[in-house]
């Protein structure tokens, strides 16, 4: 467990250590890190998930686990929404993103460079399949909610426009399109993916790291109860359902590592994009960070 944390946890997270001390130390400053985070929503996230989505075996699945994780996200989604408007009393944008962070685990940024430095490409299917779920149907639903949220006041047909031209939406459709056709991309355009999208996730923590810098870091109740909700009930709830079917156990428990891995940067960076208050948002990823060092290290 020692090893696991030393050698595959800490050096990721790290990466959002060295933005926080960058931006205490006024090296960085938040415009910059808005800035760096925009690059990394708009640019070199689609180039991680393109050839991700492109490339997966999808009849490797157990789609039983991943509908059962999904069905947790939903109950544990729903339950962190209503607290969020009637016990926290937030905006219902900011309540929206809230919520997210509880089941929206930090899975492609933070979880999947882990498992797969611990268990190599082929032991890392499970995490690579909730990968997928999470950034093709959950992110996508996430965009387009929030989307539609921040800018109800315009036209259907505005928000249709707008859309229809975000880059990660684009990326996730051409993935899912090609290879429901088996088209995978040619070598050349995986390449530079692969070369672009290496730099989405230490890029989003860097920028993570640095706005947390400029945030109070003592819990708040609003931090508390999401941040609660987050370690405790997703996992739970994934844990009891995961009973259900029969599947490989190694399913069963990398599908419990992602549900207890820390509140996804993801929520943090719509929040930047859409102009969100982050003043809860941050902390709770920062210390949902924090408080799952130590059980990822021994649940890996």
């Amino acid at each position: 467990m020692f090893e696991i944390l030393t050698h595959d946890i800490l050096p990721v997270f790290s990466v959002m250590v060295l933005g926080f001390a960058m931006g205490r130390l006024k090296f960085v400053s938040s415009a910059e890190a808005t800035t760096l985070n925009r690059i990394a929503f708009l640019i070199l996230q689609p180039a991680l998930i393109f050839p991700l989505v492109n490339g997966v075996d999808l009849s490797a699945f157990y789609f039983d686990a991943i509908a059962i994780y999904a069905v947790a996200q939903v109950v544990v989604f729903t339950c962190a929404l209503l607290v969020g408007v009637f016990i926290l009393k937030c905006a219902v944008v900011e309540a929206w993103l809230l919520a997210m962070a509880t089941v929206f685990v930090n899975s492609l940024l933070y979880i999947w460079p882990i498992s797969s430095l611990i268990y190599g490409d082929d032991g890392n299917l499970p995490i690579t399949a909730v990968v997928v779920w999470d950034a093709t149907v959950t992110f996508a639903f996430f965009i387009i909610t929030t989307d539609l949220l921040v800018n109800k006041g315009q036209s259907v047909v505005q928000s249709i426009l707008r859309l229809v031209k975000n880059p990660v939406l684009i990326a996730i459709t051409l993935g899912l399109a090609t290879n429901v056709l088996g088209l995978l991309a040619a070598e050349p355009i995986l390449v530079a993916c692969k070369f672009a999208g290496a730099g989405a996730a230490p890029l989003t923590l860097f920028a993570l790291g640095v706005i947390l810098s400029g945030h109070r870091l003592l819990p708040t109740k609003k931090v508390t109860a999401i941040a609660a909700i987050k370690l405790c009930l997703l996992p739970v709830i994934v844990a009891v359902l995961l009973q259900w079917g029969d599947r490989p156990v190694e399913w069963n428990e990398l599908l419990l590592l992602n549900a207890a891995g820390p509140s996804g940067a993801m929520a943090f960076a719509l929040a930047m994009m859409y102009k969100v208050r982050t003043d809860t948002i941050a902390p709770v990823i920062i210390w949902t960070s924090v408080l799952t060092l130590v059980s990822l290290a021994w649940l890996a």
